[in-house]
């Protein structure tokens, strides 16, 4: 193990021996970082925290801080990081703030610059989140869902599957798998690009098209497209699209916006020039 002579790493901290610890790197407690992983200057990780192998975690990220949540007091809980992420720059993640509960991070997630993941949170694989992007408590981010620069989300929103977040958007709402959002965070079709991107076939693709219009465009009260969709769900990929809608929700859903208001007409209004002088 290569660890700079201005490091500090706690007695009770296990870290495996091909680790690169860099200089001014604080662990304190009982830590566990496993093989390969890199870290890079004043990055502090705290608490009861595990991150797998292969991470690259770079200067000054703080992993495993005590929650913000002015109802902790003290309880152990824990911080959890998959194998092969990416944490960039003065990234923020806090472990849980619930006895025993745990704040997660899945494998080959990329967090970006000056992100920040609340307690209680739970990332599946592959999730993206973009520069600024910061998760209240207890959200929960689908596989490989991708969180845009400067988006915020609320507490106890769930982000679906191969979702994309526009940036700058506030988030209040669950946004369902295979969605994007604009920067207002409403719903304004299904990620296209992702989906042909991930391999997804165009049966698959057709499947989520029919059931994103009967949910979202058909106009029917949200419990009857539910029902309907699930009758008319012919792929997996169709019926995980039904289930989040299913599933109990604390924040309800995002907004689904409209045709009409999707036009730059209603978007943007008309510039107003000053007459020209004669």
């Amino acid at each position: 193990m290569r660890v700079h002579p201005t490091a500090y790493i706690h007695p009770d901290a296990v870290v495996h021996p091909t680790c690169h610890i860099g200089p001014h790197v604080v662990i304190e407690g009982p830590v566990r970082i496993g093989a390969n992983c890199h870290l890079g200057p004043s990055v502090v990780v705290m608490g009861n925290t595990d991150i797998g192998s292969d991470c690259q975690i770079h200067a000054h990220a703080v992993i495993g801080d005590t929650p913000q949540d002015r109802k902790y007091t003290g309880a152990i809980s824990y911080c959890r990081i998959g194998q092969g992420c990416v944490i960039r720059e003065s990234v923020t993640i806090h472990r849980a703030s619930i006895a025993q509960a745990t704040t997660v991070v899945g494998n080959d997630c990329h967090l970006m610059t000056c992100s920040h993941v609340a307690h209680d949170c739970i990332l599946a694989d592959e999730v993206t989140l973009v520069s600024g992007a910061l998760l209240g408590g207890h959200v929960q981010i689908g596989p490989q869902a991708i969180i845009s620069g400067n988006v915020g989300i609320h507490q106890f929103v769930r982000v679906g599957q191969l979702a994309m977040l526009g940036g700058v958007a506030m988030i209040s709402r669950d946004v369902p798998p295979f969605t994007m959002t604009d920067h207002q965070g409403e719903i304004i079709g299904l990620n296209a690009v992702g989906l042909a991107r991930r391999g997804i076939s165009t049966a698959e693709q057709q499947d989520l098209k029919t059931l994103f219009k009967v949910v979202c465009r058909s106009g029917m009260s949200h419990s009857r497209s539910i029902e309907l969709a699930a009758e008319l769900a012919q792929t997996d990929i169709g019926r995980q699209f039904v289930e989040f809608f299913q599933a109990e929700t604390l924040r309800g859903f995002s907004r689904f916006r409209g045709k009409k208001s999707r036009s730059r007409k209603n978007l943007v209004p008309p510039v107003q020039h000053p007459p020209l002088a004669e």
